[in-house]
């Protein structure tokens, strides 16, 4: 099924050949995961996005048009996922950015994903992807439109294999991230470890949400450098992001894990947001 699509929040799927979106990636996304007409975690999205804008030096849109479209795109259809892409518009030949190019907004709304129960409540397969996260600090933690090393990564793998999400290691060997998700591990009751986002990956909306709500609820968080090896120690391994919510890692590297409390317990932070 074709999603919905709004273009600077006028429903069209027509779009320039000359947007620097295409040619450079130079811009910015956010996935959402709309539930009961509500967008969750909103203002975690456009606080990101605005970060985002920040570092690339793209004017960010008001937040109150950037609102005002996505809950339009929202509406009539729940659950769903919205796509909101930002491009620094229209530009010329060469990578030097125009003064005179003006932001382009792309809405997409598409159906909700039907994930297997048994995801959530047994947990996932995970295999190491052989791609490595190159090293950036200036683009590290947001969500720009290069995605190559993702889309390398997944390919790496058929559905028909039994894995459900591959981990992204960086050119260092420190564990980052999933292709698609955020990472948290476990060695204890009351510890929660995320890998250290400062020089790689993306730092996600229910990442933000997980730490928020297990600092509130007394458990220790720590987002620290580790690799694989030292990830394999600990007691339970759980991955997230906005549209997934959390699901348990029952396997990697030929190794088992179990559903632990920890990971129950960022479910329900999960759920409740």
């Amino acid at each position: 099924m074709n999603p919905a699509c709004w273009i600077d929040g006028v429903p069209d799927t027509a779009l320039s050949a000359q947007d620097r979106g295409l040619h450079y990636g130079d811009g910015l996304f956010e996935t959402m995961a709309v539930k009961e007409g509500r967008i969750v975690l909103l203002d975690f999205h456009l606080q990101r996005l605005a970060e985002g804008c920040a570092r690339l030096g793209l004017p960010m849109p008001a937040p109150a048009l950037l609102r005002t479209e996505l809950r339009t795109a929202a509406a009539g259809e729940a659950p769903a996922v919205l796509k909101l892409v930002l491009t620094r518009g229209s530009g010329g030949r060469g990578y030097r950015p125009s003064a005179a190019a003006e932001p382009r907004r792309i809405t997409l709304r598409y159906p909700w994903p039907e994930y297997p129960d048994a995801w959530t409540r047994d947990g996932v397969r995970l295999t190491v992807c052989d791609m490595r996260l190159s090293i950036q600090p200036r683009l590290a933690g947001i969500k720009h439109l290069n995605r190559l090393e993702q889309v390398l990564a997944r390919a790496e793998w058929s559905d028909t294999e039994g894995y459900q999400e591959g981990l992204m290691l960086d050119t260092e060997g420190r564990v980052i991230e999933g292709t698609m998700s955020n990472v948290f591990a476990s060695p204890g009751e009351g510890v929660l470890l995320t890998p250290d986002l400062s020089r790689a990956g993306v730092a996600g909306v229910m990442r933000r949400h997980i730490l928020e709500q297990a600092a509130q609820s007394g458990i220790t968080t720590r987002e620290i450098s580790f690799n694989l090896g030292e990830l394999l120690r600990v007691r339970e391994i759980f991955l997230c992001n906005s549209v997934l919510g959390v699901w348990p890692v029952a396997e990697l590297a030929g190794k088992s894990f179990p559903v632990g409390s920890m990971t129950r317990r960022a479910q329900q932070w999960a759920e409740a947001c």
